[in-house]
């Protein structure tokens, strides 16, 4: 097998070595060649550090497997490539705010990162969780806030950005693509993801011996709650908003509590109202005794009781029936059923089990579920979210 002979870039020293290869040699084998030309005998070099096929746009840089051959990456004679650290850190916010440094491998996708990341923490479902990026203060103006609507053809763009808003859909989340590496995503050292639940197939296992997931379903229930994403009566929210209360101040005391009791921090925007802090107080004080952990058990117990609870929903574009017009409409996909939900409301107005979906399709612009036999007709949705959707079920 003829030689290859290609340029070998060492960022951590800046020396760049001309080394040979044969064309079959697995990416293993070569750096291990390296490891010994560099005269490195460390045991960490070897699990630590790769070979990686640079661009110039970052991007497009790509991390070579350890069981594929050079062919196989077509390099030929005279190509540069990288031995380098893959080993990077991460840093990853909680729901809860808390910020932690995580060591991953830069190689990785990121559901195996998700897996790295829930296994550091003490979360043993990593498969329902995946990581968030959000955009940076001034980012969504250096993108046009009307491109999703251009590419739909909608022109109530600002009605659907004010019910988008509204309700917290989650295709207001740029969720990561789970095949993907953080490099491809052009996700850089400087960023900070959150790591947030996305399905929600085994919670109703998480009790009061998993400490660490609890507190994180909680924050998020909390969030979603007090957000607007699921809506609750009047009587449910007085009841979180006093379980909130015992999580976090304990025990109702009436000489100091009454001044912590906030309404904006408590309360969903539509029961901010004057005087109702006494009605979250009553409630309060009955819970004395109820231990922090405790509370936040109940709290996810009574959120799990809502209609709207592990549901993700999207806002999409269906056509009105008899009429050539597209209106908004709410798609919601949880572990068991697809629905069609009121975007004023909240109201579910219809639900397909998935045992009766026979297959989806998802382009650019559309979501279409066929049923089979179940149904003579297609359900099909404009949306630019089909493969989030697609996803989900």
């Amino acid at each position: 097998m003829p030689n290859l002979s290609l340029k070998v870039n060492i960022p951590s020293t800046g020396a760049v070595k001309t080394m040979q290869f044969e064309a079959n040699m697995v990416v293993y084998d070569a750096c291990k060649l390296i490891r010994d030309r560099l005269q490195d005998s460390s045991s960490t070099a070897a699990k630590d550090f790769g070979m990686f096929l640079p661009d110039e746009d970052p991007k497009k840089g790509v991390w070579l497997e350890p069981g594929r051959t050079l062919e196989y990456y077509l390099l030929k004679t005279g190509d540069l490539v990288e031995y380098r650290k893959k080993i990077r850190p991460l840093r990853v916010k909680m729901m809860d705010g808390a910020l932690k440094t995580v060591m991953v491998d830069d190689s990785q996708i990121v559901e195996d990162l998700v897996k790295t990341i829930c296994e550091r923490i003490g979360v043993s479902n990593f498969e329902e969780y995946s990581l968030i990026h959000e955009e940076e203060e001034g980012d969504e103006d250096k993108k046009k806030p009307s491109d999703k609507e251009k590419e739909l053809k909608v022109r109530d763009a600002k009605k659907m950005e004010q019910i988008r808003k509204k309700w917290h859909t989650d295709d207001e989340l740029h969720w990561l693509n789970q095949d993907k590496s953080l490099r491809e995503q052009g996700i850089d050292e400087t960023a900070v993801l959150t790591l947030r639940k996305k399905y929600f197939f085994s919670d109703q296992n998480v009790d009061r011996n998993d400490p660490v997931q609890l507190n994180l379903l909680y924050v998020q229930a909390r969030d979603a709650i007090l957000q607007g994403s699921h809506p609750v009566s009047q009587e449910e929210a007085y009841q979180f908003a006093a379980l909130q209360a015992q999580v976090q101040y304990s025990n109702y005391d009436s000489s100091r509590t009454r001044a912590y009791i906030d309404v904006k921090e408590f309360l969903p925007k539509e029961y901010q109202k004057k005087g109702v802090e006494k009605r979250i107080l009553t409630e309060y004080a009955k819970l004395t005794g109820l231990t922090e952990l405790n509370a936040k058990f109940r709290y996810i117990q009574l959120s799990r009781s809502l209609k709207t609870y592990g549901v993700s929903f999207f806002l999409v574009k269906e056509k009105m029936k008899g009429k050539n017009k597209l209106v908004p409409r709410l798609l919601g996909v949880t572990k068991e059923s697809v629905m069609r939900v009121d975007e004023k409301t909240k109201e579910i107005m219809k639900t397909w089990p998935l045992t009766t979906v026979r297959r989806w399709a998802a382009s650019p612009n559309s979501f279409t579920l066929d049923f089979g036999d179940y149904s003579e007709s297609y359900y099909s949705v404009q949306t630019t979210e089909g493969e989030t959707i697609s996803q989900l079920i």
